[in-house]
């Protein structure tokens, strides 16, 4: 009896360690070329997530714009109130009436990811937290992080405030792009307020080459959460993990993304079209499934690049309906040289295509179709918006770029 309950517990245990999905439900990441917003490699990156510290970044995007306007200075002092100097740990120990300058706040917040900082930035920027949270949503909303929602500056928990890995690579990288003078406070390793030196959780920058910033995150609903961006040579990324089950399993996983994203093959192809100043991402496939202790990424149709395509299939045509059930796609008779379309990737499973195509189709106009196609002898599902000008494809394909999604403007 004591040998079949223990054959059965390790039969168990076996199977809860090869089951990624059922071992952390929590995971997500994704890794995107910085320059071209090609998508390198992508898991779960859609899926509901808790930001947890990641939030700051947000907070240091309205700070920052601030400045920006000249509403706020490196040396504008912000008043502490009772509810900011009431936040739990981590802080840096602010009491009711205190002042700090930003100067201050701004290494507070990414070294020390102090919450009653947040909560002075908050209540300095949108007169209370609660108000500075619709702020941070509506800002949100105009960068195209359409799953955000913010209730607080800071990240402590709170049910409605959610977010996705692909939303959070878009704020990284609108952070680097929109305020280049200001990123350099993301690769800071320490800090001293007070007479107190405070040193940053974020290994990563000391840890992996390339790596100067972003942000790290936790809260025991997210799992550890980190924002990455790494330089080598002329290519950088920017790369977001979330929901790993200890700091040094998301570091090292993130460090493995880094590595193949970079240094193995995974690359971004800028083709050039007729018009001027036109770009399109071709995207290999960046494969993630090496062995990592104790955070391993789920199985996930990835993006694959399509230097030459053999025709197997009419092509499936639906309108997108952003708010119902993905339709079923209707037969059409293939279309050649008529119109023009934006080739979003091409996908192992035809309903992964089709949600990408969809997810395309609420930013940009034009038409889904999914077709299959043979690849290097594999069969893919490609995803397009069809049924397009031109000029209308050229400018769909550079919004959606500016957005995290990787695209080609083709003929349909």
């Amino acid at each position: 009896m004591t040998k079949g309950l223990l054959a059965a517990a390790v039969s168990l245990l076996s199977l809860f360690l090869l089951n990624p999905v059922q071992a952390n439900p929590r995971y997500s990441s994704i890794v995107i070329d910085a320059d071209t917003g090609a998508v390198l490699h992508q898991d779960s990156a859609d899926a509901v997530r808790y930001p947890a510290s990641l939030t700051k970044m947000m907070t240091l995007y309205m700070l920052f714009e601030a400045m920006e306007q000249r509403k706020m200075t490196l040396d504008t002092p912000m008043k502490v109130s009772v509810h900011a100097a009431s936040m739990p740990q981590t802080n840096v120990a602010l009491r009711t009436g205190d002042q700090i300058k930003v100067r201050d706040a701004i290494p507070a917040l990414i070294v020390r990811s102090a919450n009653d900082v947040a909560a002075v930035v908050a209540e300095a920027l949108g007169g209370s937290e609660a108000n500075f949270g619709r702020m941070m949503t509506d800002k949100a909303r105009q960068l195209g992080m359409r799953s955000t929602t913010f209730r607080n500056a800071s990240g402590l928990p709170n049910g409605e405030q959610k977010t996705t890995a692909r939303d959070m690579v878009t704020l990284s990288t609108r952070l680097m792009k929109d305020f280049p003078k200001y990123y350099h406070y993301f690769s800071t390793q320490s800090f001293s307020y007070k007479g107190v030196t405070y040193n940053s959780h974020n290994r990563m920058v000391r840890n992996v080459p390339g790596v100067d910033g972003l942000k790290t995150g936790f809260i025991r609903a997210s799992g550890f959460n980190v924002a990455t961006s790494a330089k080598r040579g002329n290519r950088r990324v920017v790369a977001v993990v979330m929901g790993g089950h200890t700091a040094a399993a998301r570091d090292q996983h993130m460090a493995q993304l880094i590595d193949r994203s970079l240094n193995q093959g995974s690359r971004a192809i800028q083709v050039a079209n007729n018009s001027k100043n036109t770009r399109a991402a071709v995207v290999s496939p960046v494969k993630v499934n090496a062995p990592t202790p104790t955070l391993k990424p789920y199985p996930e149709q990835q993006k694959m690049a399509e230097p030459v395509v053999t025709q197997r299939s009419s092509t499936a045509v639906t309108r997108a309906q952003p708010t119902q059930p993905h339709p079923q796609p209707r037969k059409v008779e293939q279309r050649t040289n008529e119109g023009w379309a934006v080739q979003i990737g091409s996908y192992h499973e035809p309903d992964r295509a089709r949600a990408n195509a969809q997810a395309a189709a609420r930013l940009i106009p034009g038409e889904v179709a999914v077709t299959e196609v043979e690849i290097s002898n594999r069969k893919l599902y490609r995803a397009r918006l069809v049924g397009l000008q031109e000029n209308q494809a050229r400018s769909a394909c550079q919004s959606l770029t500016r957005q995290g999604f990787g695209c080609l403007v083709v003929r349909s």
